[in-house]
């Protein structure tokens, strides 16, 4: 099966791929995780953070937004000993952070899916040379989650995050997951 370019051959970064990049996310939780998953994949590739996303998972509380917000300074200093996870402190300290912005708000998703004007956007790119890095949407929501209080979601995390949620439909033309989700029956 054609897939997009990005995704090599390691059977977890397929089923990504084939069953939760690039498909409408609108599960509150489900938004909140991949916020922050999409956060401590700064600088690193997405399969570091995918291999370590059940971790996360189990130590995070199952990014239970409620419980991080009060995450103590002790309970980051212990994670940063667990070598399941990223062991990086101010990614650590921005899950709280992210956490306690994300309480704030009043409809996460609304706000998030607002971008886009609440659809699903699809893209028609033929390869990795037409998708970008940043929109002017990304650059949008970026500077609205900062003046929300995130942290960790600049433009180019926010595109990323916009694609995995699938708010842009960005699977490229050849990619036989392009065929079904831009073509919905």
């Amino acid at each position: 099966m054609p897939r997009c370019f990005w995704c090599n051959d390691d059977p977890l970064y397929i089923a990504y791929h084939d069953d939760e990049w690039g498909v409408p996310l609108r599960d509150p939780q489900r938004l909140f995780e991949l916020l922050l998953l999409e956060g401590f994949q700064a600088g690193l590739s997405w399969i570091t953070v995918l291999k370590k996303r059940e971790r996360y998972r189990q130590v995070l509380f199952g990014f239970d937004a409620q419980r991080l917000a009060v995450l103590s300074d002790d309970e980051i200093e212990a994670l940063m000993q667990d070598p399941g996870i990223i062991r990086n402190r101010l990614k650590l300290k921005a899950a709280r952070q992210n956490a306690q912005a994300w309480l704030r708000l009043d409809d996460p998703v609304g706000l998030l899916w607002s971008f886009v004007g609440g659809a699903a956007k699809i893209n028609h790119f033929a390869g990795r040379s037409d998708v970008p890095a940043i929109t002017a949407e990304a650059e949008s929501m970026s500077k609205a989650l900062k003046k929300a209080g995130f942290t960790f979601v600049g433009p180019t995390i926010c595109y990323a995050y916009m694609q995995a949620a699938g708010m842009v439909m960005d699977h490229t033309t050849d990619c036989d997951r392009y065929r079904l989700l831009a073509n919905p029956r």
